[in-house]
């Protein structure tokens, strides 16, 4: 298969990339770097990105920014990074990327725990990965052509414990290569309008 990685050289992006790539074949995608680049908060850019690329069998985003911070002190423009960015970037990417897909093909998109264990400070986290898996859920009974689409819920990355453990009291963090089967069994499974938690 020919798969779409936004997000490659991310940690659960490079997981992802290593466990697919001895299987398929990958086209990497990174906002400045990488095989090839784009801003999934424009929707030129993703336009631009699939002319270069052409038909593909799979698309995966492990991308999107998000805000965090103290609910009091937080301002509308800080929650809509979220919303522009992990939110409506992905859903973007869905929107545009099905008329790239073959036959058959899948859409995998990615939340996160605080969608459904809220921490202090993630506001704009909790909102936008639980919209993502609406989306989700909603898009896999319109899909045309046998199109699925899933997304995968990961905790907080082994990885990123250093910097992110304080934030999650109690959580026990996994490592990204456990995250990224849950992309396989998207990519390379036949269910649809799935949530894949990985905790």
């Amino acid at each position: 298969m020919k798969i779409v990685v936004v997000g490659a050289n991310g940690t659960i992006g490079s997981a992802v990339v290593k466990e697919l790539g001895q299987r398929h074949s990958l086209v990497g995608v990174g906002r400045s770097g990488g095989e090839h680049q784009v801003d999934i908060t424009r929707t030129d850019s993703i336009e631009a990105l699939f002319e270069r690329v052409g038909k593909v069998d799979a698309i995966i985003c492990a991308a999107g920014g998000l805000h965090f911070g103290p609910l009091g002190e937080m301002t509308p423009a800080q929650f809509n990074i979220g919303l522009q960015d992990k939110l409506l970037g992905q859903v973007s990417l869905a929107l545009i990327g099905q008329h790239y897909l073959n036959a058959g093909g899948s859409i995998t998109l990615t939340s996160g725990i605080v969608g459904s264990e809220p921490i202090r400070n993630g506001a704009n986290a909790t909102a936008v990965n639980l919209a993502v898996e609406g989306f989700v859920r909603a898009a896999a009974i319109e899909l045309r052509d046998g199109i699925r689409i899933n997304a995968v819920n990961p905790t907080v990355l082994l990885e990123s414990w250093d910097k992110y453990g304080p934030f999650f009291p109690g959580f026990e963090p996994v490592p990204a290569s456990r995250v990224a089967l849950a992309y396989v069994r998207s990519v390379e499974g036949g269910q649809t309008g799935q949530v894949y938690k990985v905790w």
